[in-house]
């Protein structure tokens, strides 16, 4: 029944991935780029946990947190790049 549920999710959750994609590069400004590409991380994150919840596998929950981690690096970057220009002062 869990891998059921899994398989299920899994699509759902590359379904919002294919969405998110589709904001990235059709969207009308760049803040909402931004804000689909931190989604894609998101759902990214998301995907691997799942996966390695399937494999039973605790390698992809480490691979799951160095993307968060680059993620939030990334948005704070392009974020501050966004409202001020310059990325380092």
């Amino acid at each position: 029944m869990l891998d059921i549920v899994t398989q299920v999710a899994m699509l759902m959750v590359s379904l919002a991935l294919v969405l998110n994609l589709w904001r990235l590069l059709r969207g009308p400004s760049l803040p909402d780029r931004i804000l689909a590409l931190d989604t894609m991380y998101i759902n990214s994150i998301a995907l691997l946990v799942l996966y390695g919840l399937s494999q039973a596998s605790m390698l992809y929950f480490e691979a799951a947190l160095l993307i968060a981690l680059m993620g939030f690096v990334g948005t704070v970057a392009l974020s501050k790049y966004l409202l001020r220009g310059d990325i380092i002062e």
